[in-house]
This record gives structure tokens, sequence and C-alpha cells, in this order.
């Protein structure tokens, strides 16, 4: 019969601190970067934007990529290329942790305009509010230690 998966993972992660040290006008570098991991990694990007503290990624993972190892090599590698670039003097390293949500491929294009219009939706919600928002919304009890 072979094997067959589909899962959607809207993965979102922070700067160290929360701190702005992306600016917007350098991010597309940034995420081209983390695109090319992405892609070496046999895995699909639907789509990646963010903000100057945080990062939206939507794709879907090789079933031989063990989710872990795909966050820790997403954020070490472009940590290191961040600390050497000189459009990014005020980055320091990402925060520890991730969010990692699952949707259905119905949700795809929903997302895909979430993540896309990243910049008109912060105009109105904080990270904070938008990362608790999105983790209750999928059930996940909110850890108040990581919220100011």
């Amino acid at each position: 019969m072979g094997s067959y998966r589909q899962i959607l993972y809207h993965l979102i992660f922070r700067t160290k601190n929360s701190k702005k040290t992306i600016p917007l006008k350098q991010s597309d570098k940034l995420f081209a970067y983390i695109s090319g991991i992405i892609k070496n990694k046999n895995d699909h990007l639907y789509q990646i934007n963010g903000m100057e503290n945080h990062i939206h990624i939507l794709s879907d993972l090789h079933p031989g990529v063990a989710l872990a190892d795909y966050m820790r090599d997403i954020k070490t590698a472009s940590s290191v290329w961040l600390k050497h670039q000189e459009e990014f003097p005020l980055f320091d390293g990402w925060a520890d942790g991730y969010a990692a949500l699952t949707y259905s491929y119905r949700e795809k294009d929903i997302l895909i305009n979430y993540i896309k219009n990243q910049q008109n939706h912060h105009r109105k919600e904080s990270f904070e509010v938008e990362l608790r928002r999105l983790l209750e919304s999928q059930g996940i009890q909110v850890d108040e230690r990581f919220f100011p």
C-alpha cells in the first residue's frame, strides 16, 4: 500500500528576549537563507515571514526528519549566519524553544495568507498576544513563565 502523510507545521520562534533585532528591510535575506536550509533537508516551505522579533514558517517535514532536529538546525544555522551579516548588527541569538502547531492541508491557503500578512496583523496585536491566541486555539496550555 505504501506510506502516506500530510502534516503542515506552523512554526514560530522569536529572537532572544524578543528584542527587535531583525530589520524588516533586511528580513528577505534571512528568509531566503532559511528557505535554503529547508530545501536542503528535502522539506517543503509553503511560506515564511515575520517581524523584527519573531518568524513564522509554514512547512511540511520529510518523514525522516524529526521536528526537534529540524528546528535546531534552522535556528543554529540561521543564528550563525545572522551574526556574520552586517545588516543584522543587533542580532544576538534566538530564544530557547519554539511553537510547532499542526494543521490540515485544507487550511494551507488560510495559513499562507496569515503568514504573508504579518506586518498588517501586528499593527493591531503584539507578538505575545498573537502567540497566546495561537497556542490556546490549539488547546495548548500557556506556560506563564514565558509571557511578560
